[in-house]
């Protein structure tokens, strides 16, 4: 199985307040969806800003996400799919 690489930005109001705690049991939520999944979508991290969060997860297509996001509660805003990645060294 091949597996895209998706940024997902979710409206999340009030997460970027959220103690450790919270943020914890939020990535508990997360992960027992992703339990649910099995191997067609997996989350590698989040960027939490103010009332988002940007979400990279590596997964077999849109579908998958949507089905973490209806499974988690989490909503899925906007689903972009990464086509390639540059940083500085891409200038040398």
């Amino acid at each position: 199985m091949t597996l895209k690489k998706y940024v997902i930005e979710r409206d999340v109001v009030g997460i970027g307040a959220m103690s450790a705690d919270e943020l914890c049991s939020a990535a508990a939520t997360s992960n027992a969806a992703l339990a649910e999944l099995g191997p067609k979508v997996q989350w590698s991290h989040s960027y939490v800003a103010g009332d988002k969060t940007f979400c990279i997860y590596f997964a077999e297509d849109e579908d998958a996400i949507r089905e973490h996001a209806r499974i988690s509660g989490f909503p899925a805003n906007v689903i972009t799919e990464i086509q390639t990645i540059i940083d500085p060294t891409t200038a040398n």
